[in-house]
């Protein structure tokens, strides 16, 4: 245990070096698309990789400027990996005169937050006295100067928490979702920002819901925003939730929206845990996976092969990793996520709000920083994550061809070689092997002789070059289809990929929870075939290892 956990501290050091080394820099907006990519202006995939940041709430400031410089939250942000932040907004920041005049200041003596105005006084003096308006201004302009997108996102009407479906913010006619003061507020906000380069996005309207929720208003009022949005700042993106809190919107399958501009729109989706409520803890694991998964597919995911890029716009788990739910929940979510290689926003960064529900410096437990916003909550939650920030695939990638690789969920890591003679372990994808699985079940190194082969219970898979025996075949077997299996005799049964106790050697063992049970945790064992053309930065990334053991086994 000790030697694994110093193992993923090393990849993690690993995968910041190969980030510095190999990541490009952004480029600039305006962004479009092109089919169901988000292209940059040569026609290159820019993948957006962001991270929440409320600025909503009743202060209607973005949170954690009591904590922490902007510039420091800035560079966190970057130095963690997201290109990209979405940054909430409420509508009556812009359009109710007795909100939108109000300084920062003013704002947060209004709600009682003595302490942190003594926080901003500290951190960020020169927001104190500035308009709501110009502080969000400020905070968009720092963002560019750290060289992150931003996608501003009409979260509420009614600045607060959301959601609900009845808070009177959920649907167009609701007590605060006035359609014309919506629109107004979209064309306020799209022409403030007409000449912030890395504003690269607008979102409509968050988790549109509750029971005046209908398709015919939905196409209707949409269109009109999209429009009034493309008409004040033609540059951004225009990005479309769906209904049910942004977890439908297969009725788009019958009929898509008609707007008068082309290579602006795209779509958005949440998907969390608690959005089947407790089906991963109290189901199995894999058949909810399977459940979910293509139930998501169906209902956003079809956008994809209609050639619309679809962006998973909120996804995210308590990070203190004691909730059942999420933590099956996010193993599958993943694996989705990187099959379809999506474009993606994670809930949360705030460590803590300075006002939620009535609750002064509540913990989000759901953030990527800890309460004080000093450092990272979880970094093994990272690292599942940092193996999608770039792109799988699409325009400009790389010139390779296209081939596999191997990602494991539980981890964020893919399976590679060390050298022929030694099993396969787990390491960053950057550096993984290019795999091709044929059509007689085999796992190859692409362009190569080798195959993978199962060894037998408990036993290092390996390489080989015998590959049509029973040991070569591998199946993708369970509800989840991300078991990979091989039957390799009659007495041995059914093995299944997996990781062994040392946390990174790829092993076999038996397949574990494919139906029934409840209590198991299929985990391990999930890994998904993706298809890729990016670039390998190294054939053995992990060449440090020796060095690092031998030092660990000194300490």
């Amino acid at each position: 245990m000790q030697h694994s956990m110093k193992f993923f501290s090393s990849l993690l050091l690993l995968l910041f070096l190969h980030f510095l080394t190999f990541s490009s820099p952004l480029r600039a907006a305006p962004l479009s698309t092109s089919s169901r990519w988000i292209v940059d202006d040569s026609g290159k995939r820019v993948k957006l990789a962001c991270v929440n940041w409320p600025s909503h709430l009743e202060p209607m400031l973005a949170e954690g400027l009591g904590k922490q410089p902007l510039d420091a939250i800035s560079n966190m942000i970057a130095n963690l990996g997201f290109n990209c932040v979405r940054l909430t907004w409420a509508t009556f920041m812009v359009t109710n005169e007795s909100l939108a005049s109000l300084t920062v200041r003013q704002s947060f003596q209004a709600l009682n937050l003595v302490e942190s105005i003594g926080g901003i006084r500290v951190n960020n003096p020169d927001l104190l006295d500035l308009p709501l308006v110009d502080a969000y201004k400020a905070v968009v302009s720092k963002l560019g100067d750290n060289n992150i997108m931003v996608i501003l996102d009409n979260h509420i009407s009614k600045p607060g928490w959301c959601c609900s479906n009845s808070d009177g913010n959920g649907f167009f006619g609701d007590k605060y979702l006035d359609p014309n003061v919506w629109i107004k507020g979209l064309t306020k906000m799209a022409t403030m920002f007409n000449e912030s380069s890395n504003v690269v996005g607008m979102s409509l309207r968050n988790e549109l819901r509750g029971p005046k929720q209908n398709v015919n208003d939905w196409y209707r009022y949409m269109q009109q925003g999209a429009e009034a949005v493309h008409a004040a700042n033609p540059n951004v993106l225009v990005i479309l939730s769906g209904l049910s809190f942004d977890t439908d919107l297969s009725f788009l399958s019958k009929k898509q929206i008609d707007v008068n501009f082309t290579g602006k729109l795209a779509f958005e989706v949440h998907w969390y845990g608690f959005s089947d409520g407790q089906a991963w803890r109290t189901g199995n694991a894999n058949q909810v996976c399977g459940r979910v998964a293509g139930n998501v597919k169906q209902k956003a995911g079809f956008l994809l092969d209609q050639g619309w890029p679809l962006f998973l716009s909120e996804f995210g788990v308590d990070v203190r990793g004691g909730n059942v739910n999420d933590n099956r929940y996010f193993g599958c979510m993943l694996g989705v996520v990187a099959e379809l290689d999506l474009d993606w926003a994670l809930w949360t960064l705030q460590g803590s709000y300075y006002l939620r529900e009535g609750v002064y410096g509540l913990d989000e437990v759901y953030g990527v920083l800890s309460w004080d916003w000093c450092k990272t909550r979880n970094a093994s939650m990272l690292q599942r994550v940092q193996a999608l920030q770039q792109p799988f695939r699409g325009p400009g990638v790389s010139d390779l061809p296209e081939y596999k690789l191997i990602f494991h969920p539980l981890t964020g890591l893919c399976i590679l070689k060390k050298s022929l003679l030694e099993p396969l372990i787990l390491g960053p994808c950057s550096g993984t092997e290019a795999w091709t699985y044929t059509a007689q079940n085999t796992l190859s190194l692409k362009d190569q002789i080798l195959c993978l082969k199962a060894e037998g219970n408990g036993k290092p898979a390996m390489l080989g070059i015998i590959c049509s025996d029973s040991r070569s075949k591998w199946e993708f077997i369970s509800d989840s289809k991300m078991h990979i299996s091989s039957n390799i005799s009659s007495t041995s049964g059914r093995l299944c990929l997996d990781v062994g106790d040392d946390g990174y050697t790829i092993i076999t063992s038996p397949c574990k929870c494919l139906s029934k049970t409840q209590e198991c945790d299929p985990q391990s064992q999930w890994f998904k075939l993706v298809s890729s053309t990016r670039s390998i930065v190294s054939k053995n990334p992990l060449r440090e290892l020796p060095f690092l053991f031998a030092t660990w086994n000194t300490m």
